[in-house]
């Protein structure tokens, strides 16, 4: 015999055989849990802003009760990302309500569904609409319009981290320039989630990459990397600068399109190799440095400017559910032909989140930390 948790002013019930509620109304099935209802989560939750490691502390908290546009999700894995940093430290642009639960991205499975519920089932895998629904946790109750199903044969890693690197690379490569195979994407951050998706996304679609980083003592390690995902070519910042820049446009034209998010000089480099009428779109400040724009590019070469960031496309296209779940087909049949993987990520307990928040912010580090649970 089952028992089976009814939501709204329902009570429980007991169903003794398959085909007895098989026979209820699809209406009241989806009122129905076939799992116990969760109580209580454990979360990494800070109550002021700071360094993460100081502000950040694991918790349990009491989820509230499951309404009728709501469900109870099982969060499965979270990455930790820059912008996840930036908003516990409260330099972000946008900032939470406190004290709040820090992740911004993740995939979680649905245990329950409100009565009010269609377009989410039990047992469905789904990652976050937008910012600020606090990933970095066992279990939570949030409304279902601000969730978005995912195939579930997917693996993990690629779901949890699905939902900003990758559409932000998608978007880049898709809304400013008209890409077609054998262009250049030329771009800096290349060993970034961003950078990765990037070379994954463009090499699907034929166009080739400069990918440029920052000398380390693992650069060949990190450029045989690189190439293995599908880069062109790699090289380092100081490159940028030297004649054989010349050299690498004997092989290949000069860039459509440069995505930029470092800023300072790496920035005013990028721009200088750009063919005329090309774009520059920034989406990113590592090096905390603004962006200068020399004059003669924009008078002689008439290159654009621009910036993009993936949480503002997502709210204007809110409403154009056929926008969002276009790019996430298209990332999702990538991620199945082996042509998009996550990025080099490293796998850590909850509990072990002080390691991995301080593994987050060290330099050089071309692995991303992702919470498992």
């Amino acid at each position: 015999m089952g028992v089976y948790r009814v939501v709204g002013t329902m009570s429980w019930r007991l169903v003794a055989h398959k085909s007895a509620w098989r026979r209820l109304s699809p209406a009241l099935f989806r009122c129905f849990s076939v799992k116990p209802s969760v109580r209580d989560c454990t979360a990494l939750l800070y109550r002021n802003h700071g360094e993460p490691s100081q502000v950040v502390q694991l918790e349990t908290l009491q989820l509230p009760p499951l309404e009728n546009n709501s469900v109870v999700v099982k969060i499965l894995a979270s990455p930790i990302n820059p912008s996840d940093i930036n908003m516990v430290q409260g330099t972000y642009a946008i900032l939470p309500d406190l004290p709040a639960v820090g992740g911004n991205e993740g995939v979680g499975q649905v245990l329950e569904v409100g009565c009010n519920v269609k377009t989410i089932k039990v047992g469905d895998w789904v990652i976050p609409r937008d910012a600020g629904l606090g990933m970095w946790r066992t279990a939570a109750v949030l409304n279902a319009d601000d969730l978005v199903t995912l195939p579930s044969e997917i693996p993990l890693l690629s779901a949890a981290t699905l939902g900003v690197n990758p559409c932000t690379a998608f978007r880049m490569l898709t809304d400013f320039e008209n890409l077609k195979p054998g262009d250049t994407v030329i771009q800096n951050a290349a060993n970034s989630g961003v950078g990765q998706a990037v070379i994954q996304i463009a090499a699907a679609k034929g166009v080739h990459t400069i990918n440029v980083v920052r000398d380390r003592p693992d650069l060949p390690q990190l450029t045989e990397r690189l190439k293995a995902i599908g880069a062109n070519h790699v090289i380092k910042e100081e490159t940028l600068r030297r004649p054989e820049m010349k050299e690498l446009f004997k092989v290949c034209p000069r860039p459509k399109l440069a995505l930029n998010g470092v800023g300072g000089k790496s920035a005013t480099e990028l721009l200088r190799h750009l063919q005329s009428g090309g774009t520059m779109v920034t989406y990113g400040g590592m090096a905390k440095q603004p962006v200068t724009v020399p004059v003669s590019s924009l008078i002689f070469k008439n290159v654009k400017v621009r910036g993009f960031w993936v949480t503002q496309w997502k709210r204007d296209n809110r409403h154009n559910g056929e926008a969002l779940g276009s790019m996430l087909n298209e990332l999702c049949t990538l991620i199945r032909t082996g042509k998009l993987s996550p990025p080099s990520c490293t796998e850590v307990s909850l509990k072990d989140f002080h390691k991995a928040l301080e593994n987050a912010m060290k330099p050089y580090i071309s692995t991303k930390q992702v919470l498992v649970m």
